[in-house]
This record gives C-alpha cells, sequence and structure tokens, in this order.
C-alpha cells in the first residue's frame, strides 16, 4: 500500500476530499542538481484535491483540516502508469508499423504513428472514464493522525 498525508477540505456523505502536496522525487535522484525539475517542484509544489474512499474508517470522527493518511494499492499504480504511459507509445509504435506495410512514404509512416498515438490516448482515457466509480482504483482514508482546526 502506497500512503500519503492529506487534509480533509471537504466531506460528503460516502467519501472525502483531502489536500495533498505535490512532490518531486528529487531527493532521491542521481542527478538532483543538474535538471530543472527540483527547483521547478520547489516553486510551484502545488495542492492537489482528490476524493477518497472511507475505507473501514469512520467518517463521524473526521472534521475539516484533520489530518489523515490515505492509501492506494502498489499494482494499482503500476498497472495505471503502464496504461497511461506504455499503452499510448505501443499503439505509436503499432502505427508506425501498420502504415509502413501500406507505404514506405516518411510521411504516411509519420501520420501513422501519430494516428496509433492518439488512438492510445483514446483507449486510455476511455478505460479512465469507465472506472472512475471502480471502488478497487480509488483512493482510501486509512486513518486520522490529528485534528488541527478544533479541539
Amino acid at each position: 500500500m502506497i500512503k500519503e498525508t492529506g487534509r480533509v477540505i471537504a466531506l460528503e456523505p460516502d467519501g472525502l476530499w483531502i489536500e495533498t502536496i505535490q512532490r518531486s522525487a528529487c531527493h532521491s535522484c542521481a542527478v538532483q542538481k543538474g535538471c530543472g525539475q527540483g527547483a521547478l517542484a520547489r516553486f510551484a509544489g502545488k495542492p492537489a484535491a482528490i476524493r477518497v474512499l472511507p475505507g473501514d474508517c469512520d467518517l463521524r470522527n473526521i472534521r475539516p483540516d484533520d489530518q489523515v493518511v490515505i492509501g492506494i494499492p502498489e499494482d494499482v499504480l503500476v498497472h495505471g502508469t503502464l496504461l497511461i504511459y506504455l499503452l499510448p507509445l505501443l499503439m505509436l509504435v503499432l502505427g508506425a508499423l501498420v502504415a509502413s506495410t501500406v507505404s514506405m512514404s516518411d510521411v504516411v509512416v509519420a501520420v501513422g504513428a501519430i494516428l496509433g498515438l492518439l488512438a492510445g490516448g483514446m483507449a486510455a482515457r476511455l478505460h479512465s472514464i469507465l472506472n472512475k466509480n471502480n471502488d478497487r482504483v480509488q483512493p482510501i482514508l486509512l486513518e486520522r493522525l490529528s485534528a488541527l482546526g478544533h479541539s
């Protein structure tokens, strides 16, 4: 389970909205100071709000501004990453290969590759839309850490 700490910003009857700070992985990167990603992440470390399911936690004890821990299974993250990044790239290669069987013209192959990339992106988007209410791929509330805004 991959865990992240966040702050409750809103409550719903069947879930809650959590604000987390997007962080970069620069502290573990070998390049560190050699690229601008770390500077951008420090400058624009923007909060992200995500909807979280209650899991086994009782929402009656949760209030806005509480610090909570949320989690998502590792396999969901890995499968999602492969779907979003790898599927469009594979479709790009497949589109280029199919186009090259039609014509060896560079323009035709490039158009086939672009069409494959777009088809892969649309397939990933369609999968996302079809699974947006799938409880298995939603983050869940694991625990309440502290109450900040009240006693």
